[in-house]
């Protein structure tokens, strides 16, 4: 199905045009999650889940506008709700370990270390921006906070990043260097 269709469709649709939407945007979506979380497992629930909010809330879509801008919008809430609940999860004592024996191999884990030094929202930001290739303007629609704002949010997530990745193979080749 065409975008443009789909987008002025979904609101009154079905199944149909949820499958639709799932073709088209789940795989972007899915990449999206996961550089958001750093777990490839939770980012899979965090799809499903965008899309049932997305299918039952498919009414107040406003048919024309970009049904990307709404599923991320969807996608990211859905995220930081996942981080939110981690960290509860995290200061149980009982699920520590749970937690800290999840992990994935779909990262580089320098990367991951360092991703994992930046906000969750910080981190959709950079991942927006790099892999998405999209504009302050489409971002502006999604995070619905004006383009302005978010270039100054992304250069200093960018600049966080930067430092983060640094001290983390600056720390390796310490390491390496007492073997």
């Amino acid at each position: 199905m065409d975008v443009d269709i789909l987008n002025s469709t979904f609101s009154t649709g079905g199944e149909y045009e949820l499958e639709c939407a799932i073709e088209l945007y789940g795989h972007q979506l899915l990449r999206y999650c996961h550089n958001i979380l750093c777990d490839y497992h939770e980012a899979q629930d965090a799809v499903q889940t965008t899309f049932i909010k997305a299918y039952n809330k498919r009414i107040s879509f406003k048919s024309g506008n970009p049904l990307s801008a709404w599923l991320y919008r969807i996608a990211y809430t859905t995220c930081i709700d996942i981080l939110r609940k981690r960290k509860l999860l995290f200061l149980i004592p009982e699920t520590k370990d749970i937690q800290s024996n999840t992990s994935t191999n779909f990262i580089d884990e320098d990367l991951k270390e360092a991703l994992l030094k930046l906000t969750g929202p910080e981190r959709a930001l950079i991942f927006s921006r790099i892999i998405d290739g999209k504009s302050y303007k489409e971002l502006e629609e999604i995070y619905q906070v004006p383009a302005n704002t978010l270039r100054k949010r992304y250069e200093r997530a960018k600049n966080k990043l930067i430092k983060a990745f640094e001290l983390e193979n600056s720390y390796e080749r310490r390491l390496e260097g007492q073997k």
